[in-house]
């Protein structure tokens, strides 16, 4: 197994968005901002959820690699990193799932 993490792919990401490299997929969807990286996460999400009810395990392993990989996108051009999300994961094991959601306010 590969010690590749979240983290080393959020470094590459931060990387190659700044790099203003014209060859770089990550640097084009980067300048494009936030519309179209969040965009791309949505086709992502929806294609890895297709994945998921076909059962096809392939798929879904290839689409989830696509899910992350535009999550991350969607986090560098929001600014925010991603141990803040972790934190806020962090932060809601302290309760149950039920708990926590209803704390949440009806919030969508």
């Amino acid at each position: 197994m590969s010690a590749f993490s979240l983290s080393d792919l959020e470094k590459i990401v931060t990387e190659r968005a700044r790099s203003g490299d014209a060859s770089s997929w990550t640097a084009k969807l980067y300048q494009s901002g936030m519309e179209r990286a969040a965009k791309k996460l949505g086709e992502e999400a929806v294609e890895t959820v297709i994945a998921a009810v076909k059962g096809d395990d392939g798929a879904l392993v290839s689409e989830s690699a696509d899910l992350l990989y535009h999550w991350l996108v969607v986090l560098a051009v929001a600014g925010i990193p991603m141990t803040d999300v972790m934190a806020e994961l962090e932060r809601r094991t302290s309760q149950s799932g039920i708990a926590e959601k209803a704390s949440r306010n009806n919030e969508v």
